[in-house]
């Protein structure tokens, strides 16, 4: 479920009533933890943050002339995604926060290569979240995407 949306406010304001608050403490705990070299923006239907075009000219290989995209955030109709590039390319980061997971979280994790879904919106675990964030720098994710993905 994409939602046309051209500013975070823009966003929230057209997600469900019950999932705003969330949604907010979510972008909230992103932008706290995330190392500096990413910017928030809206792309693909959900809130993202990506390496600008300013310090990555290449961008994203799938849509040239575009930030290259590191997370994003989406409330869809069953479930809010996150979904974070680092996970999919770096199978040592995948495998701490499936070790993490159930530390932070009663309910059993529900993901595919990038996309984690919460169901349960009074469970997401924003500490495992924050750590996440501060796992990788822009230049970390910049040399991973190279080496996996450029072609």
């Amino acid at each position: 479920m994409q939602i046309e949306a051209t500013t975070v406010e823009d966003y929230i304001s057209k997600i469900p009533e019950e999932r705003q608050e969330i949604i907010r403490q979510m972008i909230d705990v992103i932008n706290t933890n995330l190392p500096k070299g990413f910017e928030n923006i809206t792309s693909y239907g959900m809130l993202g943050w990506a390496v600008p075009l300013k310090d990555y000219p290449a961008g994203y290989h799938c849509a040239p002339g575009t930030p290259l995209p590191f997370i994003n955030l989406a409330s869809q109709k069953n479930f809010i995604a996150l979904y974070h590039m680092g996970i999919y390319a770096k199978p040592d980061l995948l495998d701490w926060f499936v070790e993490e997971y159930p530390k932070h979280s009663k309910r059993k994790l529900d993901m595919g290569k990038s996309c984690i879904r919460f169901k349960k919106m009074d469970d997401i675990p924003l500490d495992l979240i924050a750590e996440l964030c501060q796992k990788m720098t822009a230049k970390d994710w910049i040399n991973c995407y190279e080496s996996n993905y450029k072609r």
